[in-house]
């Protein structure tokens, strides 16, 4: 497990750093360049996270037919989630600049706006090279090949760091752009993402036989490349499901993120540093449950129930592991974490509560994470969605929408809602996949 999950959860520690280095970086710009590059980052993952939630389905079909040594399903799969993310990636750039455009009503403060639309109609753009990285890296780990998705973050963020310098602060003849530059910089770097990936899938496809596989069953090229609707649908019943949960999950905090601007400038800029901790934490555990759809996913391939059942809870032990140390440092250390982003007191205060709360809910995010991987390698998308929808929306973000403008906690509120709702989620998935699990060691018994 751990062998195909730490180069993974290296590519979404890269993934998360993309976008802390952006606020780090416009964080010299001052408190409310920190909050529009937050708002707008927010509400674009929020859109093309539904997205690449489309391609989750991508794990159990892959894993299944690698499992299976089906390389020519492998290959046809693959096509599916390029088609699928290229038909999605039309109207879905429609409806981040929609939303852009829809921003002026929010009542933001002036101050945040007007840096947040220039951001975000750059960053629409990024969403179609977004969705192709997204299918070649479910392709490509699904089949153990993973090394290639941490090179290819490393190099993006490489990248994004240096375009920051060039565009942000006007160095080597440039203008200084300010914010938008940081957009810029992030729309390249997806570029090369998918570029990266792409290339690493022809040259492996041309010289190498995937591990595991004792012989070829049929070449990439030799696989048809038109639309294929039947398979298209099929990877879109499976991942719609995933879709959903995730954009469920990643929706309440960009829901909390735009409420937390209607507090005030600072009271935004202490939410997206102290979210863009906990999100990086969290990549742990969504590195890990990538692995436990794919281990999961290959076990029920090929027919070993109780190799499926001990892959999902060797995962959610070393979740549930990471989080707990992640707690800790939360506690022990949030002045000096808070202090790299930003040296406003007022900030500073603000976000050492909410990593206080953060620390509460690690371990019940760690749980629900990687529980989710471990529930989609058996196939199953459905049941997380709907646990996220009745955690987050129905009970976490009301309460937490109460303790923040109704009963005087501030921002500090709408943590301890999401607390509440990421609690929810976590007790709910273990027990759902603890049930599985032992019937899967019954039958395997």
């Amino acid at each position: 497990m751990l062998t195909l999950a730490t180069p993974v959860v290296m590519a979404e520690l890269g993934w998360v750093t993309m976008g802390i280095v952006d606020t780090v970086m416009v964080g010299r710009l001052g408190p409310e360049a920190i909050g529009a590059a937050g708002l707008a980052g927010n509400l674009f993952f929020t859109i093309a996270v539904f997205a690449m939630g489309l391609l989750l389905g991508l794990d159990p079909l892959v894993a299944h037919a690698f499992g299976a040594k089906r390389l020519d399903e492998c290959h046809r799969w693959l096509v599916a989630g390029v088609w699928l993310g290229l038909l999605v990636s039309i109207p879905l750039v429609g409806v981040v600049l929609l939303v852009n455009a829809a921003l002026g009503v929010w009542g933001l403060p002036p101050e945040v706006l007007r840096l947040t639309q220039p951001y975000m109609s750059i960053l629409a753009w990024s969403l179609p090279p977004l969705l192709l990285y997204a299918a070649f890296r479910r392709y490509l780990q699904a089949m153990n090949i993973v090394k290639p998705v941490m090179f290819a973050l490393v190099s993006a963020n490489l990248l994004n760091v240096f375009g920051n310098w060039v565009l942000i602060f006007g160095h080597l003849g440039m203008p200084a752009m300010g914010v938008p530059g940081s957009a810029i910089s992030t729309l390249v770097a997806r570029i090369l993402m998918a570029g990266y990936l792409f290339v690493t899938i022809l040259l492996h496809e041309a010289h190498m036989t995937p591990p595991g596989l004792s012989h070829v069953e049929g070449r990439l090229r030799e696989t048809p490349m038109g639309l294929d609707l039947p398979g298209v649908r099929r990877l879109f019943s499976i991942g719609l499901p995933a879709a959903g949960q995730a954009v469920l999950e990643v929706g309440v905090f960009a829901a909390a993120t735009a409420l937390a601007g209607r507090v005030s400038a600072k009271a935004l800029a202490a939410h997206q540093i102290a979210l863009n901790m906990a999100g990086f934490t969290f990549m742990v555990p969504l590195g890990i449950a990538s692995a436990a759809a794919v281990r999961v996913g290959q076990a029920t391939g090929r027919s070993d129930p109780a190799g499926a059942s001990t892959a999902g809870w060797t995962a959610i032990a070393i979740g549930v592991l990471f989080m707990a140390t992640a707690a800790t440092v939360f506690l022990t250390l949030p002045r000096v974490l808070i202090r790299g982003f930003t040296t406003d007191a007022a900030v500073t205060e603000l976000g050492v509560g909410l990593l206080f709360v953060a620390a509460i809910f690690q371990l019940f995010d760690g749980l629900q994470g990687v529980a989710t991987g471990a529930l989609r390698g058996l196939g199953d998308t459905r049941t997380a969605m709907i646990w996220n929808l009745a955690g987050h929306w129905f009970f976490g973000l009301p309460l937490g929408y109460l303790m923040c403008f109704h009963w005087g906690f501030g921002v500090a509120g709408l943590w301890w809602g999401l607390s509440a709702g990421l609690m929810i989620c976590g007790v709910a998935l273990l027990a759902v996949w603890s049930r599985k699990g032992t019937a899967l060691a019954a039958i395997a018994a």
